[in-house]
């Protein structure tokens, strides 16, 4: 399965002009090499221009097929690395990408700013197709 971690590099604290994200696409990368090979590999890493969370500078998002996507905010560089680690290895694991608040690290329970089921998830619960 393909998993992927998109940092948005348009987003910068109020009243800053440095982007965040440009820097932190290589620390991730970083982070997650330094927890091992097959965590690493698991993921790619990228940039997008924009996840629409300007109001929570820098989002970054975690999705892949038919799991749930998560989007956190208000991440502060090598602050967060750690945690969005052990959120990448928890969600390698998870089979539909579902966890609760307290299954997430505690660095990012409170920078959870959404939470989207897997269009097949959301499809079987519905009873059909989406209208």
């Amino acid at each position: 399965m393909h998993h992927r971690i998109s940092v948005c590099t348009s987003c910068r604290p109020k009243g800053q002009q440095e982007k965040l994200g440009l820097g932190f696409i290589e620390d991730l990368r970083a982070e997650l090499a330094a927890r091992g090979a097959s965590l690493s590999q698991t993921y790619k890493v990228g940039g997008v221009a924009c996840m629409a969370g300007c109001d929570n500078p820098c989002t970054v998002a975690f999705h892949a097929s038919d799991k749930a996507t998560y989007l956190f905010g208000d991440i502060e560089g090598e602050g967060d690395l750690a945690s969005l680690a052990d959120f990448a290895a928890l969600y390698a694991e998870l089979h539909d990408g579902w966890c609760s608040s307290v299954d997430r690290p505690a660095g990012l329970r409170k920078k959870t700013l959404a939470r989207v089921p897997a269009s097949l998830y959301a499809l079987s619960n519905s009873g059909g197709e989406i209208p």
